[in-house]
């Protein structure tokens, strides 16, 4: 399996995040990567790739033009207002406030934000750049070998159309899955196995029928992003019924956990897709810290068993994970079980 990764995800480490009322190390920290490249070595991965330069033609079928000029300067504008640390969101356009984009870089941190703990640094937008274009080389290779693995860090799930947050800024799974349509797929699912709801997936594919999205996650009641992930989301427009979510409670074990994984398998196989895109999150674990279900280092190979079963051309993208000791066992153990099905 080819594994498309780029030490430029280096650039982008903030200095702390808010976590329970404290400035904490972030928990989307460099070495979550270090720790997987480490286990594919160990289980004799060795095809390992630099991506190619990223097409900005390709990512702004995704996200808003305005976005993406944000996210490329946001930085310079914050150095400029002589601030000193990590730019970060202080306000945000809540109920009733006005939605329309300032002109201060105060402003538009929260215009186009949708959670503060997620900091943005001088690196950021050339490390979020690499994690995209990791996610579309590694798309191009599926072309030639049937599967390829995206070790994008900053991940990106969570980055809807005009917004960043959740530790993501350009949506890695998004963009690959635009380009399969672009080399001529008809239909491309994304399947979205992180602990939380792939919010930013969501909203860009919502009105559309040529994306099949499903997305296994803690239920928003309880866990974040709290605002989108209701299993009563199903799409609009073109879209309505191409959008599934099995939202599960705290304590979820794989019985109930491999169930959803289950319907969602027969829902991809009756669709056809002509790719599969997987949103690998490994964070359903069991010890992991932001997380509350239950799965096992095991149930990790159980469940990359059955999505190799669907019998797919699969790009897998990296996505959340954050018991760090765990997170190159349970990633790899994924993709080993896929292999082998």
């Amino acid at each position: 399996m080819k594994v498309i990764r780029s030490e430029q995800h280096r650039l982008h480490f903030p200095r702390g995040e808010l976590f329970g009322g404290e400035l904490v190390r972030p928990f989307e920290c460099p070495e979550r990567w270090d720790i997987i490249v480490d286990r594919l070595r160990v289980r004799g991965y060795d095809d390992f790739a630099d991506p190619g330069e990223l097409d900005l033609s390709l990512v702004q079928r995704v996200h808003a033009p305005d976005f993406i000029e944000f996210l490329q300067t946001a930085w310079d504008d914050w150095v400029a207002a002589d601030y000193k640390g990590d730019a970060i969101a202080m306000v945000v356009p809540a109920r009733r406030m006005r939605q329309k984009a300032p002109r201060f870089i105060d402003g538009k941190l929260g215009y186009y934000c949708m959670a503060i703990e997620t900091a943005i640094t001088q690196g950021t937008w050339q490390a979020a750049r690499s994690a995209a274009a990791c996610a579309v080389t590694a798309q191009r290779r599926v072309a030639e070998d049937g599967v390829a693995f995206a070790l994008c860090r900053p991940p990106g799930h969570h980055a809807a159309s005009d917004l960043y947050g959740g530790y993501c800024f350009l949506n890695n799974a998004a963009i690959a899955a635009e380009g399969f349509i672009e080399d001529g797929a008809r239909r491309v699912a994304i399947l979205d196995v992180d602990f939380h709801h792939g919010n930013g997936t969501q909203d860009i594919f919502y009105q559309r029928d040529d994306v099949l999205f499903l997305s296994l996650h803690g239920q928003p009641e309880d866990a974040f992003p709290h605002f989108l992930g209701y299993a009563d989301e199903t799409g609009a427009g073109r879209g309505e019924g191409f959008n599934v979510n099995y939202p599960m409670p705290p304590g979820t074990p794989y019985a109930v956990w491999g169930a959803a994984l289950d319907d969602a398998c027969r829902r991809i196989a009756a669709y056809a897709p002509d790719a599969l895109v997987v949103s690998l999150g490994v964070d359903t674990f069991e010890n992991d810290p932001i997380s509350f279900f239950k799965l096992t280092s095991d149930d990790f190979s159980r469940y990359g068993d059955r999505i190799g079963r669907l019998r797919l051309p699969t790009l897998f993208v990296m996505e959340g994970g954050y018991a760090v000791s765990e997170i190159g066992v349970n990633t790899v153990n994924v993709l080993d079980a896929f292999q082998g099905a």
